[in-house]
């Protein structure tokens, strides 16, 4: 009896393995890292944020409304964090898209405020905080891509023959990927470098 159990269970792994089993498995863990890669830079570029509203508030004290709107854009992604476990959810992955989206444009509005302040672009730590949030929307750009591709291909595999009928037996479901409404713009970081002027002398702050 234990052998023909030994033997059923040796049967039924190359069983799954021939459809597709295996394989799901594994592009369902790769599609996992990949957001786990995207929520990492994404928390990086959220980071930057009070340091680089507090340097421009430090030359450009009346631009209060960009500096709520970056506040409020960058409480509302902290409040959407969508997980691994919560990845099945169109919704919710909408939801995060737009938050996300609303923040990298508040940025973009905080950046174009910048040229109006000769004084700040020239300062040494604005500068250091505008090459890293560049750096960052590069590596968001890249993470993004790396997701959508790994979605892509788990998609695929499901819903091809036979594995289509082992992913429904095991419960497997097409994933939702982030929407581009402009297909540019996922293969393009943001352009959050506005050139460069003489430098100013630093205003005392």
């Amino acid at each position: 009896m234990k052998f023909l159990r030994n033997l059923v269970l040796v049967l039924l792994a190359f069983g799954l393995g021939g459809c597709g089993y295996n394989a799901m498995q594994k592009q369902d863990e790769a599609v996992k890292a990949a957001w786990s890669e995207v929520l990492n830079q994404y928390q990086r570029r959220a980071d930057l944020v009070p340091n680089l509203v507090n340097t421009v508030k430090g030359y450009a004290q009346h631009e209060e409304k960009v500096f709520t709107e970056v506040t409020e854009a960058r409480a509302k992604v902290g409040s959407l964090q969508v997980n691994a476990d919560s990845l099945n959810d169109p919704q919710k992955l909408q939801q995060f898209q737009a938050a996300q989206g609303e923040l990298g444009n508040a940025l973009s509005r905080l950046m174009v405020v910048s040229e109006n302040y000769p004084q700040l672009k020239a300062d040494g730590l604005f500068q250091n905080l505008q090459a890293q949030l560049e750096g960052t929307e590069n590596r968001v750009t890249v993470a993004r891509n790396r997701y959508v591709q790994a979605v892509q291909d788990y998609n695929s595999m499901i819903r091809t023959f036979p594995n289509n009928l082992t992913a429904k037996i095991f419960g497997y479901k097409v994933k939702p990927n982030f929407t581009v409404e402009n297909e540019h713009a996922i293969s393009t970081a943001p352009k959050v470098d506005f050139g460069t002027t003489t430098p100013a002398p630093a205003a005392t702050h």
